[in-house]
């Protein structure tokens, strides 16, 4: 019998008093300052976010995980972390929202596995009070371990000597990131932008990691014990099975544990584009996931070479997984409402598109008709109860699908959103993006023909 030992690395959680303040700029430019000092740094995301993480992974050079207790469960975030703590010489953790938004929030995630809090605030217009802020956000729960304060959008040296010394001595700096678009990460209507369609990004980081290792000492944070996790042997369901992944720039948001629990499954993994393929590989399942069809809706209507591969795997009983982005390609059409192809490009992040509406044939697989929105039709974590187990997903979409079919399952967030589950043939379709760890068994299902 194995033994395993509690492990300590120095590790923080980084957070804000709100959405919007800097956390992701001031993640990836602390991920990177301490890679320049030689150290191996891994960076989590709280929640299920598909887009922080791939600036993070640009910035530290490793694979970045999710850390969400209702999604993804405690008992995954400690292997993960524990993982990560066996290399690692400092851990961080992104935060969502502010720090006590949200139920399970942040600070729960960190009280969860003893994280120190580090604050990151924009302090534009702000001078003292900017240590009466810190003060009272980290002293709000007792059993909070405060790691420190990083300002963001500082105007001059001199502002950040004012905002340096307005925090009691028992709160340490972190540093400053002085105001400067140079830093600024472009956005869209699902979040930031993907970090390879960010052509300057490596300079971006680069240049705030410079500027914050040159306004403070950025002592590492105090060590953290994480306990071993409970020794799981995954029984072998898709031993011998191929799955091959869309992956290109309209579908792309792929949770590593996602990869890794497919693999420990026993699968093999391979990966085709639906946009710039002709045909799809030779595989046992296919698994469609999210990202941004409706940017690509061209390349999708006229690839109708794939539109006919998919008709054919459909045909032969292959088993496919289509995930929000993944579901809308294979309906019959996809219209687009003030979104243009144009908003894919990073110079394009504060251009308002014309209000139209264009609808195109998508692959015509899947029976229904997918609509781009103005307002965000679906967000929130849950456990969805599936006729294969209990799954835990999210849900993030502008977009809405209309089909005939009735589905096999549906979700309801904690928004009061209802999502629909369908199954046709041997699709399986949602807006949702499983989390396969949460349940391996029930997540195998889905690539095996029914």
């Amino acid at each position: 019998m194995v033994v395993m030992n509690n492990i300590s690395c120095p590790a923080l959680l980084i957070s804000a008093p709100a959405s919007g303040q800097g956390k992701t700029l001031s993640t990836a430019a602390l991920a990177r300052a301490w890679k320049n000092r030689g150290l191996n740094v891994r960076v989590f995301k709280c929640g299920p976010d598909f887009l922080d993480p791939m600036i993070h992974e640009k910035a530290s050079g490793h694979a970045v995980y999710n850390l969400d207790l209702t999604m993804c469960g405690a008992e995954d975030g400690q292997m993960q972390l524990y993982q990560a703590a066996q290399e690692a010489d400092v851990i961080i953790v992104e935060g969502v929202m502010g720090l006590y938004d949200g139920s399970p929030s942040s600070a729960d995630i960190a009280l969860r596995f003893n994280l120190p809090v580090l604050l990151t605030i924009d302090a534009g217009g702000m001078a003292q009070t900017f240590g009466a802020l810190a003060s009272g956000l980290l002293g709000y729960l007792a059993a909070l371990q405060p790691a420190g304060v990083l300002a963001n959008k500082v105007g001059s040296p001199g502002h950040a000597s004012l905002l340096h010394e307005s925090l009691p001595a028992h709160l340490a700096w972190f540093g400053a990131l002085p105001k400067d678009e140079a830093f600024a990460l472009p956005e869209r209507h699902l979040g930031l932008f993907r970090a390879h369609e960010i052509a300057d990004l490596e300079a971006r980081i680069e240049a705030a990691a410079q500027a914050l290792a040159a306004s403070g000492e950025l002592a590492l944070p105090p060590a953290v014990s994480f306990a071993p996790p409970a020794t799981v042997n995954l029984p072998q369901l898709l031993a011998g099975k191929t799955i091959a992944i869309a992956k290109d720039e309209a579908f792309c948001f792929i949770y590593p544990a996602n990869i890794d629990c497919l693999l420990a499954l026993g699968a093999n993994i391979s990966y085709f584009s639906l946009l710039h393929d002709s045909a799809l590989p030779e595989a046992d399942a296919y698994w469609l996931p999210g990202g941004y069809p409706e940017l690509h809706l061209q390349q999708i209507s006229s690839n109708h070479a794939m539109r006919q591969s998919l008709h054919a795997a459909f045909a032969a009983n292959k088993p496919i997984l289509a995930e929000c982005g993944g579901m809308m390609a294979l309906t019959d059409t996809i219209a687009t409402q003030s979104l243009t192809e144009t908003a894919a490009a990073p110079n394009a992040a504060n251009i308002s598109p014309a209000n139209i509406t264009a609808t195109q044939p998508a692959y015509g697989l899947l029976p229904g008709h997918s609509q781009m929105q103005n307002k965000l039709q679906g967000l929130g974590v849950l456990q969805i109860e599936l006729p294969q187990g209990r799954l835990g997903a999210h849900t993030f979409h502008y977009a809405t699908m209309e089909s005939p079919l009735t589905p096999i399952a549906t979700a309801t967030t904690g928004f009061g959103k209802t999502e629909n589950i369908y199954q046709y043939g041997p699709i399986h379709a949602s807006f949702l993006h499983y989390y396969f760890a949460s349940n391996p068994a029930a997540a195998a299902t889905l690539f095996v023909p029914r």
